[in-house]
C-alpha cells in the first residue's frame, strides 16, 4: 500500500516498510521507509490510527520538516478529536 498525505491508516500499515520509527514529539511519528530510503511523518490520532502528514522526506530535510510539523500538531489533533494521552511508540530492530 502506497501511503498518501492526508490518508488515515492503522499503525501497522504506517510502519509496514519501516525497521525504525520514533515518536519525535507527542503524537508525531517519524518512520524510515526501508524500501524508498526516505522518511514518512505521521500524526497519531488514537492508539491505532495515524494520519500521514508528510512522506518521502529526504534525511537532510527531516529536522526542518520536524520543526514545521510540531507547530501544527495541536490544531490537527483538535480537528480530529485526537486524545492527548497517546502511547509512546518506538520500534527499532
Amino acid at each position: 500500500m502506497q501511503l498518501q498525505r492526508g490518508q488515515i491508516v492503522n499503525k501497522e500499515q504506517f510502519l509496514k516498510n519501516s525497521s525504525y520509527a520514533k515518536e519525535e514529539y507527542e503524537g508525531l511519528i517519524v518512520a524510515a521507509d526501508d524500501q524508498s530510503g526516505f522518511y514518512n511523518f505521521g500524526l497519531q490520532l488514537d492508539e491505532d490510527k495515524i494520519m500521514v502528514v508528510d512522506k518521502d522526506v529526504k534525511e537532510s530535510m527531516v529536522e526542518t520538516k520536524l520543526q514545521n510539523w510540531v507547530a501544527q500538531i495541536e490544531p490537527i489533533k483538535q480537528k480530529y478529536n485526537a486524545g492527548s494521552d497517546l502511547q509512546n511508540y518506538i520500534k527499532d530492530h
